[in-house]
């Protein structure tokens, strides 16, 4: 069953691959257009690091280095997790009931029927030329065990992500129409996390540590790293957190997923 399993992720992997690279010039593009799309709010932040020299202490290589994680965590999470992303379209076209009856779990589906790697490419490609422009720049003793944190905050960031996907996937279920809320929870929170938190008010910096923990994505682990003074504003237990969180949330996520699921109506057409 296992063999038969990984045997169909691969199938539907290939699938989904061939259908988004058939033509190949219009995939370069467009990869390349995701690519400069993001970079360019890199840009903006360079020219001003010329003028204003750091940002709350930060110098231009080590908010690179905070970029770089939520770059590189996207890019691979967007792989496994466009289904979510797209869940409330899948369920107002009425495609979700196509998934209900085949005879494969209802999230695996999802998991694999799709992937956005113009996405995954664009942000990643971003995320690994911004870790290679910074990383040797920051302080950053490399050694096997900086190497393991580094490998596990990013799989703690790519499931905290994942876990923020699912909830609000599973709320497609009851409201059908959750774009607003996605735009909030995560887009405008994704866009807070390309800064150190603390340079925001109070109650922004508890809605990314607490309410949608975008903090632990890339801010703890890169502090983790680069033992910055602000750090002293959050218990130094935080910055051992994040793959912990992620499992965690996740499997709070998947949970509610599990209860959501059984209360799915048919939108219709």
């Amino acid at each position: 069953m296992k063999n038969d399993t990984l045997h169909l992720a691969g199938v539907y992997t290939r699938t989904v691959m061939k259908s988004w690279f058939q033509y190949n010039v219009d995939a370069v593009l467009r990869v390349l257009a995701v690519f400069l799309r993001e970079a360019t709010g890199i840009v903006v932040i360079y020219f001003t690091l010329l003028k204003f020299d750091t940002l709350n202490g930060w110098n231009i290589y080590e908010l690179l280095f905070l970029y770089s994680l939520l770059f590189l965590t996207y890019g691979i999470f967007i792989v496994f997790f466009t289904g979510l992303r797209d869940f409330g379209k899948t369920v107002r076209d009425g495609g979700f009931d196509r998934f209900i009856l085949r005879p494969r779990g209802l999230l695996f589906q999802l998991i694999f029927s799709n992937a956005d790697w113009f996405a995954a490419i664009g942000h990643g490609g971003l995320g690994i030329v911004l870790f290679v422009v910074s990383a040797g720049n920051v302080g950053i003793r490399w050694n096997p065990r900086t190497v393991i944190y580094y490998l596990a905050a990013v799989a703690g960031g790519i499931l905290i992500q994942g876990a923020i996907f699912l909830f609000l996937a599973s709320l497609n279920i009851y409201l059908l129409e959750t774009d607003s809320l996605k735009s909030l929870l995560y887009w405008n929170m994704r866009r807070f996390a390309g800064y150190p938190i603390s340079i925001f008010h109070k109650a922004i910096q508890f809605c990314m540590i607490y309410v949608v923990p975008f903090a632990f994505v890339n801010y703890f682990p890169a502090q983790y790293l680069l033992r910055k003074e602000d750090m002293a504003g959050y218990p130094a237990v935080y910055m051992y957190l994040t793959p912990a969180i992620g499992v965690c949330l996740y499997l709070a996520a998947y949970g509610f997923w599990r209860y959501s699921i059984r209360f799915y109506k048919s939108s219709g057409n």
